[in-house]
């Protein structure tokens, strides 16, 4: 989508972030990554790193991490949380369509599914050619999908969270497409901010996501030039997903 209000992560939508998805906090994907990786030889690539949730904990772990997001806001919250813990990580704005490095990667990682953040097909095929281009002989590609349920899935009520300094946030998310042909959704992500019970703030985002299937994700890494692809279910790998996995990982290999 080309929409100014799509998928942003702006200022109120990334300290919601930070509060419900703190940086460190896994949902088996931290540690999943970080025995993936282990004995890896080069930099780790993450696109839409976000506030660190998963690129802080691998630099603690000893990783070499290289990271881009098309939101300041999230990167600022990625940099503060670099900076309480004294690491050192190289942190670019940009967006999967137009990131670019000298570097070729030992490894790219795209965690947490935004991967489906890209909106079409034909885009998602390019930037995994871009992903291929940018690793080494040998590197590796590992992201994660969400289930079809789980994007289909209806919105639920009205979210909260209070902050450091007692404010509360609140996030309010109506679907206003479903485009099965093109295997998207959209909603409208309403953040608010309230003040001794007077709203201060607000903020409206569109959020899309699309779905792949899992031989669609395969072919799509095999045109993009990636072999020796594996699929996984509920980040134990290796093991193929059932219809009850929150998540499915793929992992594949630049020759």
């Amino acid at each position: 989508m080309t929409d100014a209000l799509s998928n942003r992560y702006a200022g109120l939508a990334a300290r919601v972030y930070e509060l419900d998805k703190p940086v460190g906090r896994s949902f088996g994907d931290v540690e999943f990554y970080a025995a993936r990786l282990k004995g890896c030889d080069g930099p780790v690539l993450e696109p839409a790193v976000g506030s660190g949730r998963v690129l802080v904990p691998l630099l603690e772990a000893g990783f070499e991490v290289v990271g881009f997001d098309a939101s300041e806001a999230m990167l600022d919250l990625c940099r503060a949380a670099c900076a309480r813990r004294d690491l050192t990580a190289d942190l670019s704005v940009a967006r999967f369509d137009d990131f670019a490095y000298a570097t070729r990667f030992a490894a790219a990682i795209v965690p947490a599914g935004s991967f489906q953040l890209i909106a079409t097909a034909q885009e998602g095929l390019a930037v995994l050619r871009r992903l291929h281009d940018h690793l080494a002989p040998g590197g590796r590609l590992i992201l994660d999908l969400d289930p079809v349920s789980a994007v289909l899935a209806p919105p639920g009520p009205t979210r909260r969270w209070t902050d450091a300094d007692g404010e509360v946030l609140t996030l309010t998310e109506e679907r206003v497409d479903s485009d099965l042909l093109n295997q998207s959704v959209v909603s409208h992500l309403r953040y608010d901010q309230w003040t001794d019970g007077r709203l201060t703030a607000s903020e409206l985002e569109l959020f899309a996501l699309r779905w792949w299937g899992v031989e669609e994700m395969r072919l799509a890494l095999t045109a993009a030039g990636f072999a020796d692809i594996t699929v996984s279910g509920g980040y134990e790998h290796g093991r193929p997903p059932r219809r009850d996995d929150e998540v499915i990982t793929f992992e594949a290999t630049r020759l």
